[in-house]
């Protein structure tokens, strides 16, 4: 069954998507669908006429080649006049009648298949639309009915993008090749390409090598940062310009255009660590291994602007990109303020504040970069300083800062924080690896609008948006799949289709091939909108799933089939009996059958827990075993500190917990006047304080000697006393609270 994929709902669930109509279940939906009369039957061997020049033909043959692999059925390619072909790509720049730019005319009769564009782009977005209809299933086959239709189909935004973040964790060049596929499957245009950060330079600079000698490595903190012989590990890792060169020939023959990050001047300890000379402040750090906002700034005397001029010549080169990102984002102007050579600069030049320094430092490298033909684009705090209206504007900061730049006449690109941020989690299941436990669901990203609150002339300025993958918490590519779909197919239909032919409903069906094809692709799309989960409640056991489709049921432990009982209500659930569940769409099941086990109501994984104050929460990876699965805790980086409002105690003798330790590699800078002090540890290793409310009587306490010894999770017992009825539990640590940084994996309840 389809694994379907994540997320979704708004907190209301939405109503059950409406039952499939006449019409294929295309992602975007098209500017105009007509449904036609009868079918075409594409047979193995089918000839496809590629007219229009050699940009025809190579996305003719990148087509066949697509069917083949999916369907194992062959096209058979040929260029010009084929008069029995059955297929037609055809270019033609000329036909007025066809839509300009990205925009297609395919159709399909019980005669032909024919797809026109004026533009190539235009072509292979068509080509896209024909391939879905082409993999309603991706089984193998010999011949494929395609539905008769009528396609006429541009897209609203011209900028639809997805940030990838190559920086904190290094992804291999053929990952990001398979990326650029799908996101130029899901009609996707650009990818941001953030390859510089405090944690990793990942570009080679020919002219300054050390940038990826040195900037490119870092030791990971914590247990992860030794190997089983107690040496350092080296982690990281860069693309060479041959590698890259390669990447943005392969976007381009998928009309994925590669817009490179260079972060400055923040965001730049692992170039001060390959050059310490680079730096405002000439000390020598190492690359980060923390996460969170640092305080390293670049210099700003006229060396360091030659060198960072070098770095752009060398960018330009291998990225033929209108736009060059230069970050300018959390740019903390500590270093600045407290540099006398800094200070002396700043009253060379006139300049009133440190604000005013960065925004002369970004119109530097804006002329520079128009000097070489191109565009700056920059985080919106490049505002603030001021900039040349020429330089477009990304709102990350919500969308405030994109609505005053387009205000003021700016291009603009929307990726605001937290909307489209995708590193926040899609679910609050247990299995969701790390990020931010502040959900963006599939609904949430399907729900933006890029232009919400603009008048007119400011929408007419916007140029698409994007959703950014931040991967600090991230560490495998399997967790960027996961993060990044089914939420990027969602954030396509917003930026692709019509305002007005949004459809919630409608979405979730069609999702459902899509995600058969990103299974059949070996992508690890999320599949969180579609699972069922459980909740104790004194009704009884409640079902839900965030896509809000039907649910069916069993209490004997079988497999849910279409006789289960089909869920109603909160449900009276026998003592020892096991409840699975799975959802429904359209007479079958979609997605995992979830399950839950006797005793659930004494067991509570750390997901499930509440946080005493939820100040500053993450979902965090631990960083041991080196190999293999990891736990995954959520913690309160300034209060670790958890509840478990109303325990079951009236039959509960003692508490396991599962326990961890994680390196406490966060610069909080300032923020750390914000950690909540604990008790004093009795111990020299400290201890785990479970308590009857977190003001009230002390119930166990579990040394964490044991634990310490020993990278991984930790399981502790202790006896509690006899009480009564529920409880609120508090669970807390001794101690500071900081490196390591402790936290709960799961509890359980264990009765006489």
């Amino acid at each position: 069954m389809f694994g379907l994929l994540l997320v979704a709902a708004c907190a209301s669930h939405p109503a059950p998507p409406r039952t499939s109509s006449t019409l294929p279940p295309l992602l975007p939906w098209p500017a105009r669908v007509e449904a036609g009369h009868g079918r075409y039957v594409v047979h193995d061997g089918a000839k496809l006429d590629a007219a229009g020049g050699d940009e025809a033909g190579a996305i003719a043959r990148g087509f066949a080649a697509r069917i083949a692999g999916d369907r194992g059925l062959r096209l058979d390619v040929a260029p010009g006049d084929v008069r029995d072909a059955g297929i037609v790509f055809a270019l033609r720049p000329d036909d007025a009648s066809l839509p300009e730019g990205e925009g297609y005319r395919l159709v399909v009769d019980a005669t032909h298949v024919e797809l026109t564009a004026r533009e190539a782009r235009g072509l292979f977005r068509g080509s896209t639309t024909l391939w879905q209809l082409l993999t309603p299933t991706m089984a193998p086959a010999t011949a494929i009915d395609v539905p008769a239709v009528r396609i006429e189909d541009h897209p609203r935004f011209a900028w639809r993008g997805a940030m990838l973040d190559s920086a904190r964790h290094f992804q291999p060049p053929e990952f990001v090749k398979r990326f650029i596929d799908e996101i130029a499957l899901a009609k996707l245009d650009v990818l941001h390409w953030h390859l510089t950060d405090d944690q990793g330079w990942r570009i080679e600079i020919k002219r300054h090598p050390r940038l990826t000698e040195i900037g490119a490595w870092r030791r990971p903190a914590g247990a992860a940062g030794t190997d089983a012989d107690g040496k350092p590990v080296r982690y990281g890792g860069f693309y060479t310009q041959d590698e890259i060169r390669d990447i943005v020939r392969h976007a381009a023959e998928r009309y994925v255009t590669i817009v490179p990050e260079i972060d400055m001047p923040g965001h730049m300890q692992a170039a001060i660590a390959a050059y310490p000379e680079l730096g405002a402040s000439r000390d020598e750090p190492v690359v980060s291994p923390d996460w969170g906002v640092h305080s390293y700034l670049l210099a700003v005397d006229e060396t360091t602007i030659a060198f960072m001029q070098d770095v752009l010549d060398e960018v330009v080169d291998l990225f033929p990109s209108t736009y060059i990102h230069i970050g300018g984002d959390e740019a903390v102007k500590d270093q600045w303020k407290a540099s006398p050579a800094v200070q002396a600069r700043m009253r060379e030049l006139g300049l009133a504040d440190e604000n005013a320094l960065q925004g002369w430092f970004i119109a530097r490298m804006q002329r520079h970069l128009a000097a070489r033909g191109r565009k700056l684009i920059g985080w919106d705090e490049i505002l603030e300083g001021g900039v040349p209206t020429d330089a477009a504007v990304m709102s990350w900061r919500g969308t405030k800062g994109g609505i005053e730049a387009a205000n003021a006449g700016h291009r603009v690109v929307m990726a605001p924080s937290p909307d489209l941020y995708l590193d926040h989690l899609q679910s609050d299941a247990a299995d969701e690896p790390s990020g931010r436990p502040d959900l963006r669901t599939l609904a949430d990203i399907y729900a933006f609008d890029a232009t919400a609150g603009m008048d007119a002339s400011a929408a007419g300025r916007v140029l698409g948006a994007q959703a950014n993958l931040w991967t600090e918490h991230m560490r495998t590519t399997a967790m960027v799949e996961h993060a990044a779909f089914p939420r990027l197919a969602a954030l396509a239909e917003t930026l692709w289709s019509p305002r007005e032919s949004r459809d919630w409903r409608g979405f979730i069906t069609r999702l459902v091939p899509q995600m058969e094809r990103w299974r059949a692709h070996g992508i690890a799309a999320a599949r969180s909108a579609f699972e069922v989960r459980f909740s104790d409640t004194p009704q009884g056991v409640v079902l839900s799933n965030q896509a809000g489709l039907p649910m069916r049921y069993t209490l004997d432990g079988s497999e849910p089939n279409a006789q289960a009982e089909r869920y109603a209500g909160a449900l009276a659930v026998p003592a020892g009996a096991t409840v699975r569940a799975a959802a429904w769409l359209e007479g079958r099941r979609i997605g995992p059958v979830a399950s839950r086990e006797p005793g659930a109501q004494r067991r509570r994984a750390s997901n499930e827990l509440a946080q005493c104050s939820g100040k500053l929460v993450l979902r965090i990876e631990d960083d041991a075993p080196p190999q293999g699965p990891r736990a995954f805790f959520d913690v309160d980086l300034f209060d670790p500190c958890w509840t478990w409002p109303h325990a079951p105690l009236d039959a509960a003798t003692r508490i396991r917990v599962a326990v961890g330790q994680l390196p406490y590699n966060f610069q909080l800078a300032a923020d750390v006047v914000n950690i909540v002090p604990r008790p004093a540890p009795a111990t020299p290793a400290g201890e785990l304080l479970v308590r009857d409310g977190c003001a009230g009587e002390p119930l166990a306490t579990l040394p964490l000697e044991h634990a310490r010894a020993q990278p991984g999770v930790t399981v502790l017992e202790a006896g509690l006393p006899s009480l009564p009825g529920v409880h609120d539990l508090c669970f807390m640590f001794s101690g500071e609270g900081r490196d390591p940084l402790w936290a709960i994996d799961a509890i359980e309840l264990l009765p006489r």
